[in-house]
């Protein structure tokens, strides 16, 4: 009677094994037609986000490999300062000149052009000495500047940029002219980061 119960349980058991099989190939074939290529657009999208993340790097030295050449108009001005735009324009040119990452050229030939215009040039009291006076000022100097791709004609960008420079006014108007410079150096520099940086 045993032998009889174990022969009848055979049938069940090569029925649970071919269950167990049919199974097994009806998972693989699923995950091989859904899964995986889920799987591979997942590494696919994780990889294009890491090397944008990372950002492309051209012969330019930007993210715009058309762009190799900018124009610098001398900047317009609206203060009443006395030559502070030739200063500001000769400066961003020099900087542009030492970083060499794109060339200075005239308009006509550019692939670019930054344009700028000076709105204020204010003076604001920095620190004070024990006795209440003023130790230093501050000389802040807010410039509107545009960035324009002249072959795609559009802009890359558009900013009103202010820093700032300190002087002594116990040193004269020569320690101002300082402090303007220094200011005028720091838009400059900025100015020059904002171009040449990929985004």
């Amino acid at each position: 009677m045993m032998a009889t119960k174990e022969r009848r349980q055979e049938p069940l058991e090569l029925a649970s094994e071919l269950f167990t099989v049919r199974s097994k190939s009806t998972i693989y074939m699923f995950n091989k037609k859904y899964l995986l290529p889920k799987i591979f657009i997942f590494l696919s999208l994780a990889f294009v986000c890491l090397f944008t993340a990372c950002g492309p790097y051209s012969f330019s030295g930007t993210s715009l490999p058309h762009i190799k050449t900018v124009a610098i108009p001398i900047f317009q001005d609206q203060t009443a300062e006395f030559g502070i735009k030739e200063k500001l324009t000769e400066a961003v040119i020099d900087e542009f000149t030492r970083d060499n990452t794109l060339k200075i050229t005239d308009r006509r030939n550019a692939d670019s052009v930054i344009e700028g215009t000076i709105l204020s040039v204010v003076d604001e009291a920095g620190t004070f000495t024990k006795g209440e006076k003023v130790k230093d000022i501050k000389v802040f100097i807010t410039v509107k500047v545009k960035y324009e791709d002249l072959k795609k004609r559009k802009i890359i960008w558009e900013e009103e940029i202010t820093q700032w420079g300190t002087f002594n006014p116990d040193e004269g108007p020569e320690s101002r002219q300082a402090g303007i410079e220094e200011a005028i150096a720091k838009i400059a520099n900025e100015i020059l980061n904002k171009s040449v940086s990929g985004w």
